[in-house]
């Protein structure tokens, strides 16, 4: 699992701009404004051939009655229980403030390793002597002086997160526990199926929607295996969330899922599958999570010959994109195929843990390529030369060839497709990824 970095900070000191340079792209919204970036936004980044999670935040404004700047702090504490590391960034025109300061204490408290930075060092050269004032904070790590705007010194930044962060744990060993998401919309019997598959009250159950507000782990152990069960607050339509509280729980699923190394998507039958179980499932396959679609309260569901299928086909129709996802029919009143559940978090999870060697990898390529010649554009066929797997969980493949332009969105679907018939892969999203020669390549 890759390490998860906050970077907070008051309002206004180029938070969303490191972010987005960070990332590479501009997924957090930029302006003056201070409070411009209200809700936590997630993304990726890669250095020195290791993965991060950044989150950027709401500015902190420690003392503030003002109710949006109050909840924005809130998120912003949450980003900070939820990260392995925590970049604190400054301003250097404003120079050190009261506000700085009491962030710093509330970084302190919170045990976690925090990299002070400090912006808009945009003079090339010498470090402006302004900058040494910030060593005031007290941090155990010395300030790093870095231009969110021109990157200058997010190199520095990066190579000194991954000094403090522990190594990714995507490649556990035999035998460590499985992480469970349990994720859906509130009220689909979440807290109830944790329940009855670990035999114990420990979630709270109740008809309220939105009784759990936190991620609860349950560690636990039977017959399949050795598992930690992570249940999760509903997650809503953000337009239905008004509840401060109940917001920053969906976050925490969010996190939940970055977490988990297998989703159960919970489905309530009594309401079918709406466009909220869609983004809900969407957000499993976008993290790249092995992934099961638990239709739940089908005790109480009235059944004829035809009831399975057509609930299959509208599962089917409404997450096309999921296809690869086994669908399991329980009740977790009744404990009706809960203990199938297992089964299935076990096989998915060797599925999405799956290597196969290149030698393997290129038979089945070579075989797609003969059926199915790659596609041609304006006269230039597409070469392939070969494939190579780097990662699992989900299984990462890099396809090297002669143009990633003209490698068509649908041939990349036949060789995944071929990928599956081979192979398996049941119940986890494959990623591929297209390399020119001379592009990373030999």
């Amino acid at each position: 699992m890759a390490p998860i970095v906050a970077i907070v900070g008051r309002p206004n000191v180029g938070k969303s701009t490191l972010f987005n340079k960070l990332t590479g792209r501009r997924s957090a919204i930029v302006d003056d404004t201070p409070g411009v970036t209200r809700d936590r936004i997630y993304g990726e980044t890669e250095w020195c051939g290791r993965r991060l999670v950044l989150i950027d935040t709401g500015g902190i404004e420690p003392d503030t009655k003002d109710i949006i700047l109050r909840q924005m702090r809130m998120q912003a504490e949450i980003a900070i229980s939820t990260a392995d590391a925590i970049i604190f960034l400054c301003d250097l025109r404003t120079g050190l403030t009261a506000d700085d300061r009491e962030i710093a204490i509330m970084l302190k408290k919170s045990g976690k390793p925090v990299i002070p930075c400090v912006n808009k060092c945009d003079s090339v050269g010498a470090i402006p002597p302004e900058f040494y004032e910030f060593y005031e904070l007290g941090f155990e790590h010395e300030p790093v002086a870095i231009s969110s705007i021109h990157g200058t010194g997010s190199g520095d930044l990066l190579d000194k997160l991954l000094s403090l962060l522990p190594e990714e744990t995507g490649e556990e060993e035999e035998g460590d526990r499985i992480r469970v998401a349990v994720i859906g919309k509130p009220n689909t019997g979440k807290s109830s199926l944790v329940n009855r598959m670990t035999g114990e009250e420990r979630a709270i159950v109740s008809d309220i929607a939105g009784t759990t507000r936190d991620a609860i782990d349950t560690d636990f152990e039977n017959e399949h295996g050795k598992f930690t069960l992570i249940d999760t607050a509903g997650i809503r339509r953000s337009a239905r969330v008004k509840d401060v509280i109940e917001k920053y729980s969906v976050l925490r699923a969010r996190t939940a899922v970055e977490r988990a190394d297998v989703c159960l998507i919970m489905i309530d039958a009594t309401e079918g599958i709406t466009e909220q179980d869609e983004k809900i499932a969407g957000i499993a396959h976008e993290a790249g999570k092995a992934s099961i679609i638990v239709v739940n309260k089908w005790d109480i569901i009235e059944k004829d010959d035809s009831t399975v299928k057509e609930f299959n086909e509208r599962i089917e129709n409404a997450l096309a994109f999921m296809s690869y996802a086994p669908k399991i029919f329980v009740s977790a009143r009744t404990g009706l195929r809960v203990n199938r559940i297992f089964e299935l978090i076990v096989f998915v999870y060797g599925q999405a843990s799956l290597r196969i060697s290149t030698g393997t990898l290129n038979d089945v390529l070579g075989d797609a390529i003969m059926r199915i010649q790659p596609p041609a554009d304006r006269g230039k066929r597409l070469k392939i030369y070969y494939m190579t797997q780097t990662s699992v969980r989900p299984p990462t493949f890099v396809i090297f060839c002669n143009s990633a332009k003209i490698f068509h969105f649908s041939y990349r679907r036949y060789i995944e497709n071929r990928l599956r018939e081979a192979f398996g892969f049941s119940g986890t999203p494959i990623k591929i990824i297209i390399r020119e020669k001379g592009d990373g390549g030999p």
